[in-house]
C-alpha cells in the first residue's frame, strides 16, 4: 500500500474535553481510498478533513447503497491509545458489503490504515473520564447514474470525532417506547447490515418517542409484531430470574459487537445467558410477576445503557425502581475498564495503536 499524506495547513483548536457532546466535532484529517473495477482499491490517502465533491446523480444519494461502522479509540491512564475488537468491526463491514453488493475491504489492510490515521491524529484522543475518539469508517457507491443497479465505483473513507457520553443522562437509566405503529426491518431485508436506510427508517418513530419523553424506540419484529428485537441505537438485554436474555439474531437485528462482548463475558464468568425469541407479552408478564429484574442496552456509542422505564401501549413499567441495576453496572464497568486499560483483558480484545 502506497499511502499519500497531505497535512492540513492550519490545525484546529482542540475542544474542551469536559464539554464534549457526540458527533459534532471532527479532527484535522481523514482517510480516503477509491475503488474502480480495473484497479480495485487504490489511491490511499490521508487529507485534511473537508467536504467531498459528489455528482448530483451519485448513486449513493439516490439509492442508499452504502455501509458504515462505528468504533472508538481509548486513551489509557499511561497515555497509550488502544482499540476494542476493531477486527470485528471490519468483519461486520464486509458482511454489510456482501449484502449490499459492494466490494469488500481487506480487513488487515483496513486495520493498518486506521492505525496510521490514529497515529497522525493521536492528539485528538481525549483523556478525560468516559471520553474517547469515535471512528466512522464509511463506504459509498460513487457512480453518477440514475438507475437501480449496483454501482461499479466506490469510495471508502474514515472520519474521527472526539466524544463524551452518547446520552445526555450519561450512565443513568433511559426511558424507551415500544411501537406497534412502525417497523424498522424484516427478516430477509437489510436489518442485519449497518446501512444508512435502516436508520432513516427509524427516525419518524424516534421523533414521536422523543415528543413523549422517551429516549429511544424498542422495535418489535416486522412480521408478527410481537417479538422484541432491538433499540434504535443499541441491542437490548433483559435480566429475568437471574438469567440474561437477549433476542436471537434472525436477519433483521444488527449483530452488535458490544452485544457479543456481553455474551462472551457472561459465558466466561459462567453467568446464565441465552439468545432466544422473547415477546413483548412475555416481558410484560415477567414484570407483572416480579421476575423482570433489569433491562439494559448495549452498543459502541453508549457501551451499556440501563433502562429504567418502558412504555407499551397504555402500560408503563418501571424497571429496577428506575435505578441502575447490578448486572448493567457489572458489565459496564467490566467492558469500559478493559477499553481504558484499567483491567485485565481476559479474552484478547485490545489492539494497541502504535
Amino acid at each position: 500500500m502506497e499511502l499519500t499524506v497531505r497535512e492540513a495547513e492550519k490545525l484546529k483548536e482542540k475542544p474542551d474535553q469536559s464539554k464534549l457532546g457526540f458527533g459534532t466535532i471532527f479532527t484535522d484529517h481523514m482517510f480516503i481510498m477509491d475503488y474502480t473495477p480495473d484497479k480495485g482499491w487504490h489511491s490511499f490517502r490521508i487529507e485534511p478533513y473537508a467536504p467531498m465533491a459528489l455528482d448530483p446523480s451519485t448513486m449513493f444519494l439516490h439509492y442508499a447503497q452504502g455501509a458504515f461502522e462505528g468504533l472508538k479509540a481509548y486513551r489509557t491512564d499511561s497515555g497509550n491509545i488502544q482499540l476494542f475488537r476493531p477486527q470485528e468491526n471490519f468483519k461486520r463491514l464486509n458482511r454489510s458489503c456482501r449484502r449490499l453488493c459492494m466490494p469488500e475491504i481487506d480487513e488487515s489492510l483496513a486495520l493498518n490504515i486506521l492505525k496510521q490515521l490514529l497515529t497522525m491524529e493521536k492528539d485528538w484522543v481525549p483523556s478525560e473520564p468516559e471520553t474517547s475518539l469515535y471512528i466512522r469508517p464509511t463506504l459509498i457507491a460513487m457512480d453518477p447514474y440514475i438507475g437501480v443497479r449496483a454501482s461499479f465505483n466506490y469510495r471508502y473513507y474514515i472520519i474521527l470525532s472526539p466524544v463524551g457520553a452518547y446520552y445526555p443522562e450519561g450512565f443513568s437509566p433511559v426511558k424507551i417506547l415500544v411501537t406497534h405503529e412502525y417497523v424498522r426491518a424484516v427478516r430477509g431485508g437489510v436489518g442485519e447490515a449497518k446501512t444508512p436506510g435502516n436508520y432513516a427508517a427509524s427516525i419518524l418513530a424516534a421523533e414521536k418517542a422523543h415528543k413523549e419523553g422517551y429516549s429511544q424506540v424498542l422495535w418489535l419484529d416486522g412480521v408478527e409484531q410481537k417479538y422484541l428485537e432491538e433499540v434504535g441505537s443499541m441491542n437490548i438485554f433483559f435480566v429475568i430470574e437471574d438469567e440474561i436474555v437477549t433476542p436471537e439474531l434472525n436477519g433483521s437485528i444488527l449483530p452488535g459487537i458490544t452485544r457479543d462482548s456481553v455474551i462472551k463475558l457472561a459465558k466466561h464468568w459462567n453467568d446464565k445467558v441465552s439468545e432466544r425469541k422473547i415477546s413483548i407479552d412475555e416481558l410484560m408478564e415477567a414484570n407483572a410477576n416480579g421476575k423482570l429484574q433489569e433491562v439494559f442496552g448495549s452498543g459502541t456509542a453508549a457501551v451499556i445503557s440501563p433502562v429504567g422505564e418502558i412504555k407499551y401501549g397504555d402500560q408503563v413499567i418501571t424497571i429496577a425502581g428506575g435505578e441502575v441495576g447490578p448486572v448493567a453496572r457489572k458489565y459496564y464497568n467490566a467492558i469500559t475498564d478493559i477499553q481504558y486499560g484499567k483491567a485485565e483483558d481476559p479474552l484478547g480484545w485490545i489492539v494497541p495503536v502504535g
